[in-house]
């Protein structure tokens, strides 16, 4: 079972354990909130023999489950027994802070009751919760801590995919006389670069041809861009990954988008695979002008 992976996620109320749920589930696990101990040695036993085979699932356990979470500790007793690769993870913060998020969010506490304030209900978990606490693989105070810099402590423990494969790429080569790409977040326009289209051989030809690719690579103000923009990008792309981007769509536009924009787009998609990153390549308007060529010449055979 060395392909199985199981988090047990578990710790103080308010400590932030729904925001790691919903990191793990952005990291491609099978997520389960409040689930019984009891239930988690079949649980696992169920996500392995699924037909989707699943391999990653995280889930959360705590007081939440009244007289059912003190079987926690048998529970993992049987996880190990059946040979279960399993984490504990346990989110924390101090009292104080705990406090103030159940008082912005006007919830309280589990143990919390007429008897038992706020805080008195705070302490009461966090004591319940010690034997837990001692044997965690990971603790996570989460006290200074925002969600997003939560979510990058997780990612750094538990995902098993490289930085860059957390961002997809799209990089659309266009023509400025269709129209810039509504969804594209960074625009470069290469209309300045030396024009195939004015070379007599290279008109019906694109970015695609090798001849065309080579033209335009060619001339010293091209390398010298191309060496900006690689620089720019791989500065940029490490910062958006820092934030929590997903998804980064680049539109390099020239002025019909069939040759100096295609080229281009072309090597930056293979000098950002080469570093590691998935990035798809899209020539928006390269078939434009053949699809005009041939109105054109429907339209003359009509006129016939």
């Amino acid at each position: 079972m060395n392909d199985f992976k199981m988090i047990i996620i578990t710790g103080q109320s308010g400590a932030g354990k729904t925001q790691a749920v919903r990191c793990f589930e952005d990291m491609g696990y099978f997520c389960v909130d409040n689930l019984p101990p009891v239930m988690m040695h079949s649980f696992a036993e169920l996500c392995r023999q699924s037909l989707s085979k699943i391999r990653r699932i995280a889930v959360v356990v705590d007081v939440r489950g009244g007289e059912f979470f003190s079987e926690l500790f048998e529970a993992l007793d049987e996880l190990a027994r059946a040979g279960y690769d399993h984490r504990i993870l346990y989110l924390d913060a101090s009292d104080q802070v705990l406090v103030t998020r159940f008082k912005e969010t006007r919830r309280k506490p589990p143990l919390a009751d007429i008897r038992r304030g706020v805080l008195e209900g705070i302490k009461a978990e966090r004591k319940r919760l010690q034997g837990v606490r001692d044997i965690a693989d990971n603790i996570i105070d989460t006290s200074g801590l925002t969600a997003r810099e939560l979510q990058a402590k997780l990612e750094c423990l538990f995902s098993d995919t490289l930085l860059q494969e957390r961002l997809s790429i799209t990089i659309i080569s266009f023509g400025y006389k269709y129209g810039i790409p509504l969804d594209a977040d960074l625009l470069f326009d290469v209309r300045f670069l030396p024009n195939p289209q004015y070379v007599e051989e290279m008109k019906a030809l694109t970015g695609e041809d090798r001849s065309v690719a080579e033209y335009v690579m060619k001339w010293p103000v091209t390398k010298r861009f191309i060496s900006r923009l690689y620089s720019f990008v791989d500065f940029l792309l490490p910062q958006y990954i820092k934030e929590g981007k997903a998804h980064l769509t680049i539109g390099i536009g020239c002025t019909g988008g069939q040759h100096r924009a295609v080229a281009i787009s072309a090597a930056l998609c293979q000098h950002l695979r080469q570093k590691g990153y998935r990035a798809v390549l899209q020539h928006r308007d390269i078939m434009n002008r053949l699809e005009s060529a041939n109105f054109s010449t429907a339209l003359s055979g009509n006129e016939e």
